[in-house]
């Protein structure tokens, strides 16, 4: 059998993975021995690495365990110098493979100056990084050539991110405090802003006045739950923040320069509904047209006219929407991140969180782990971008069996995940949906006063419910809690206002 000799190109590309497979990974042994020898000398060195640098990060496995060892003693109160560390040492058997306990000996005459200390750690910290890339890289390569047929191409470009954004802020990214004037600087800044604003909003508004008086509006690395039963309108109210919120953000950038594009957007994730049904839906709240008769094209010319008006206006806002079903929470954060740096990001809204899926790589014991990860990973991504994000839930079913159908909190499914890692959890409930069912039956009725005594009971609170629902707000850590009753119109899915008491 012929052998076939590969071509020149294939020779050149295998002689430098070849080259790359037979380097040494990067590892500083002189700066871990130096960084351990400053330590046994002077423990308040210590100080200087102790809030980046772990026994993991250095290349010497037995390096590694002494700088451990060393850090459990002064962590303790106790001194940790070759005399103290003798015994323990001696009785493990740690250090036979160099030398034994004289290995600490020869570790003090590494040491340089105690004063170096944190830029040993930097330098055994930055190898740890580099040898962690190079880990990552390998992964991508073999799972390229076949190594996880469960992962296709996209799915292997999320887990890639994935382990790079682990990377870049578990353990690639110095902590430290804020000092307090900074914090207070900031807070300040912000309340400045808030003063110069006009009305009660600081944050992102919601375009529902009351909302807006009881929050504030919506505030940079918040996650806001917004669950509810199926029919009680969720989605049309997390469009109506939406849509509200794109168009401040388009009035902003005209009233700073005509012509002038915004500095952020908003960004809808609709795991549910279609793009194309998610924007059917806010030009029938827009135009005043029924979703329903829009889709049957039971219209006139000038309802047409109107919504072909509407939609060239709705056009110009900065509003994205992306309905790829069950996306994973590496794909939602890679696609923000783009679109912040592109277009700029405003806010996030999740339709809805248990359609989600955790990241890629990941497998979840069980669903509340799953549910607990997604939340996390939203929080996350509120923090890392630094803005509000909205994520629609589901309720359980124990909603039902209570006479008084208003949700708590503990029906939120896997609620305990869900409620810890929210800033705010607010529920929409509309009193009109279950009273519907609820219509007397002549025959449930011993005679026909009866019947109608009842009739007349359910119409005054039918009238009452009439267009009216309730955005329970529920939890709120930055402040007060309550009901905020909101209009709501059937036919075009549409939330407002409702003047009570409110002069017109």
């Amino acid at each position: 059998m012929n052998q076939i000799d590969p071509s020149p190109d294939e020779s050149r590309a295998g002689d430098s993975l070849l080259g790359l497979s037979q380097r040494q990974p990067p590892a500083n042994m002189q700066a871990e021995q130096a960084l351990l020898g400053a330590l046994l000398t002077n423990n308040r060195a210590y100080d200087r690495v102790s809030d980046f640098l772990t026994g993991e990060h250095f290349a010497d496995t037995v390096n590694g365990r002494i700088y451990d060892s060393i850090a459990r003693r002064i962590e303790a109160g106790h001194l940790a110098d070759p005399v103290t560390l003798r015994a323990e040492f001696e009785h493990s058997g740690l250090l036979d493979s160099v030398g034994g306990t004289a290995y600490l000996g020869r570790l003090l005459t590494a040491m340089v100056g105690i004063i170096n200390a944190g830029d040993y750690g930097r330098a055994i910290h930055d190898a740890w990084v580099r040898r962690q890339l190079i880990d990552i890289g390998e992964t991508v390569v073999n799972n390229a050539f076949g190594a996880r047929p469960d992962l296709d191409g996209v799915d292997q470009i999320a887990a890639s991110e994935e382990a790079l954004f682990r990377l870049a802020t578990e353990k690639g990214q110095d902590g430290g405090f804020t000092s307090f004037d900074r914090a207070l600087a900031d807070a300040l800044d912000v309340a400045e802003k808030a003063f110069h604003r006009s009305g009660d909003v600081v944050g992102l508004t919601t375009g529902l006045r009351d909302l807006d008086k009881k929050t504030g509006g919506l505030h940079p690395s918040d996650l806001l739950i917004l669950a509810g039963r199926p029919a009680m309108g969720k989605t049309a109210l997390a469009t109506k923040i939406a849509f509200s919120a794109a168009r401040a953000l388009m009035r902003e950038a005209q009233d700073a320069a005509p012509g002038t594009q915004p500095k952020g957007s908003v960004a809808i994730f609709s795991l549910e509904m279609s793009a194309e049904q998610l924007a059917t839906r806010i030009l029938s709240e827009q135009a005043s047209v029924s979703g329903e008769r829009i889709r049957r094209g039971d219209i006139g010319q000038k309802e047409f006219d109107r919504f072909v008006h509407v939609t060239r206006e709705l056009a110009q806002l900065p509003l994205h929407i992306d309905d790829t079903p069950a996306i994973s929470l590496s794909a939602m954060r890679t696609r923000c991140r783009r679109l912040a740096r592109t277009k700029g990001l405003s806010l996030v809204v999740v339709d809805y969180l248990q359609l989600m899926r955790p990241s890629v790589g990941t497998r979840p014991e069980s669903r509340v782990l799953e549910i607990s990860m997604i939340t996390q990973g939203l929080k996350a991504i509120a923090k890392e971008l630094s803005v509000p994000v909205i994520a629609l839930s589901q309720l359980s079913r124990q909603v039902e069996s209570r006479e008084d159908k208003r949700p708590m909190l503990s029906d939120l499914r896997e609620s305990g995940s869900i409620e810890q890692d929210a800033d705010a959890v607010m529920f929409v409930y509309r009193d009109q949906y279950y009273l519907q069912q609820r219509q007397p039956k002549e025959t449930a009725h011993e005679s026909s006063e009866k019947y109608q005594t009842a009739m007349e009971e359910w119409q005054r609170k039918m009238d009452l419910a009439h267009n009216r629902a309730e955005l329970i707000l529920e939890k709120q850590r930055h402040g007060p809690t309550g009901t905020v009753h909101l209009f709501f119109e059937g036919e075009f899915t549409r939330f407002g206002d409702l003047d009570l008491v409110h002069d017109t």
